[in-house]
């Protein structure tokens, strides 16, 4: 036997504990490349007309103006925010369009470039109206020079009349790959527009299928939303308005709304999508509620709506919208990373131990079966003191989160320069375990668990991902599995999947990055018995088969692995990593086992991991 075979020995019988379906956990920052060009099936930026007009043009940025003579400009509002219980002041959120047509005859109108539009596809086109005549609004899909139609819609606006939203359904007999969506008159008048909406017709609650088939792949059982630090921006009211009339959100600290979003988030998913979206892929729902700029009556009350049934004001109100049955929501966090600099409110200890209670016991009156989860810099022991254990008759866990490799990440000219990378982003494993244990010799005998909902490479979400994050989050994956039961980690959510690391959005397709199939390579431990667990080797056991997942991380060689036979393999798969450099993915293949007595032997290349099942 070559001396760099590893021999797993896995006790028959063991029983380490059941691996719970909260360490399989994901973020959903609901702002940022997650939802505006991820997860939304929206397709037109800036649909809402936030930020100020374009410079002497007057259309809003990402549209252009359509006819000489064409006068644009902003008036009013069609989005707002609820006006009861908003109580943050933005900027530049709540704009319309408007648009001058001083001679009749002649087009008039905004447009759109840059769409995508598929042949046979059908695309759901709306335009949120009102004008100043009696008019014939148009809304066409055409090529990039408006030359072509491939299909068009128009409608009545009457004088004077209120705002509508005039909808219709598009299909496309060819393809263009830079479409444009035109909104156009040649009545003479004035048209506002406060929204526009433009999708594929097939879409799941406003949410693209594909990304939703990616999280299932994934195997998320855990979706926490919607932040993260945009839970510090959201206000959950705004979510019972109509999808078009959600105002947009600027972020006052600049933290999340970013220069690809135009600085804003524009609302287009709330709690009933969201809560639909678990229920799509399996999830179990993770909200983080906004203690600084909500009241603690206003988050009972968002608990309420979610729970509550029909005796409950907030819960009739959820009947009446049409979702009869409860959402059952249990896990719940009492903000983000309140203590550091970059969230609003008071960030003192004390301060913050305060507020917490404030909106526990209320939230907790609601509903006494929900499990919340405080906030701080942790690992930090005033925290622990002055937070942690005086709620703990409350708040039965603790946020811990945790980003490494904060210089070297973008190092990847040179080989050596990668190769470092390569072995920080390893290492960096053993830092996420440590952390743990480290937040726990904190606690002490304190029964608070950790919820470990924040973990990744620096800025993994800034960048193109690669097999050296794939095998950072196998590895702590597996980690976070072995480490559980000793270090009473609860939940686990890396940060983040939709289209910042886990899975890459484009405006046709979406596919998993090398993150994304490390979660799919990890899923089948999910709810089985832990039966083995080393630094690089996981083995666990559900139904009758047994599942070991074994990682390579190193830089450079082959390292062989013996485990004893099981009653036949049924499935022995390599996800080999051919490249470290951006935008390296595993490649799947068969993995080539052989059987040598009572033992499987096989290789696994450097870094790459193999997964075998095989019966008990």
């Amino acid at each position: 036997m070559k001396k760099n075979y590893e021999r797993i020995a896995i006790p028959v019988g063991a029983d380490l504990g059941t691996i719970s379906h909260r360490l399989f956990g994901t973020n959903l920052e609901h702002t940022r490349g997650s939802i505006y060009g991820g997860l939304s099936a929206q397709m037109l930026k800036n649909r809402k007309f936030v930020g100020c007009p374009s410079a002497m043009e007057g259309v809003a940025m990402a549209w252009y103006r359509i006819g000489e003579q064409t006068y644009a400009y902003f008036h009013g509002s069609y989005t707002r925010h609820d006006g009861e219980h908003y109580h943050m002041r933005r900027r530049n959120e709540c704009n319309a369009q408007g648009i001058m047509n001083p001679t009749a005859g002649t087009l008039c109108g905004i447009g759109q470039h840059e769409l995508p539009l598929v042949a046979g596809k059908t695309y759901e086109v709306a335009v949120v109206a009102r004008a100043t005549e009696n008019l014939t609004l148009t809304a066409a899909l055409t090529d990039r020079w408006g030359k072509k139609t491939h299909a068009k819609a128009d409608w009545s606006l009457p004088k004077d009349g209120d705002w509508v939203r005039y909808s219709a359904l598009l299909t496309m007999a060819e393809g263009e790959a830079d479409g444009d969506l035109r909104i156009t008159f040649e009545d003479a008048g004035v048209v506002e527009i406060g929204a526009v909406s433009l999708m594929d017709h097939d879409n799941f609650h406003g949410i693209r299928r594909d990304v939703v088939d990616c999280l299932k792949d994934m195997g998320i059982k855990v979706l926490r939303w919607p932040g993260g630090n945009f839970a510090g921006e959201y206000n959950w009211f705004d979510g019972l308005l109509p999808v078009d009339e959600r105002a947009p959100l600027e972020s006052c600290m600049n933290l999340e709304t970013q220069p690809h979003s135009l600085g804003y988030d524009f609302h287009e998913i709330n709690t009933d999508d969201f809560v639909a979206l678990c229920r799509e892929i399996g999830a179990e729902p993770y909200v983080t509620i906004n203690p600084v700029w909500n009241t603690a009556e206003e988050s009972a009350a968002w608990v309420e709506y979610c729970n509550g049934n029909e005796n409950t004001t907030y819960g009739k109100l959820r009947m009446e919208r049409g979702y009869a049955e409860p959402y059952n929501v249990k896990l719940w966090s009492l903000g983000n990373e309140i203590g550091y600099g970059h969230m609003e409110g008071d960030n003192t200890s004390v301060g913050y131990a305060n507020l917490a209670r404030r909106n526990a016991e209320a939230m907790l009156a609601v509903d006494p079966t929900l499990e919340l989860c405080s906030s701080g810099p942790h690992p930090h022991e005033e925290w622990v003191e002055n937070v942690v254990k005086p709620l703990v008759d409350r708040v039965g866990f603790v946020s811990l989160h945790q980003y490494v490799v904060w210089d070297s990440c973008v190092r990847y000219a040179r080989t050596a320069e990668i190769d470092q990378v390569y072995r920080d982003c390893v290492e960096a494993v053993n830092h996420a375990r440590n952390h743990a244990r480290y937040m726990r010799s904190i606690l002490g005998d304190c029964p608070t668990q950790i919820s470990f909902d924040e973990w990744n490479i620096w800025h993994a979400w800034r960048r193109p991902s690669c097999v050296i994050d794939g095998i950072y989050t196998a590895g702590v994956l597996q980690a976070m599995m072995g480490e559980a039961k000793q270090s009473g980690i609860g939940i686990s959510c890396q940060f983040e999947s939709v289209n910042e690391s886990a899975i890459k959005v484009t405006p046709t397709e979406a596919y998993l990055s090398a993150t994304g199939q490390a979660f799919s390579i990890m899923k089948p431990h999910c709810e089985g018995t832990l039966r083995y667990t080393s630094e690089w080797v996981v083995a666990s056991e559900k139904d009758g088969i047994v599942t070991v997942t074994l990682i390579n991380p190193s830089v450079d060689e082959a390292k062989g692995f013996v485990l004893p036979c099981g009653q036949g393999i049924t499935e022995a798969r390599l996800y080999e990593g051919r490249s470290i450099l951006p935008h390296s993915y595993f490649e799947i293949s068969e993995l080539d086992v052989s059987v040598n007595g009572d033992e499987y032997v096989f290789e696994v290349p450097a870094h790459s991991v193999a997964r075998i099942q095989y019966h008990a």
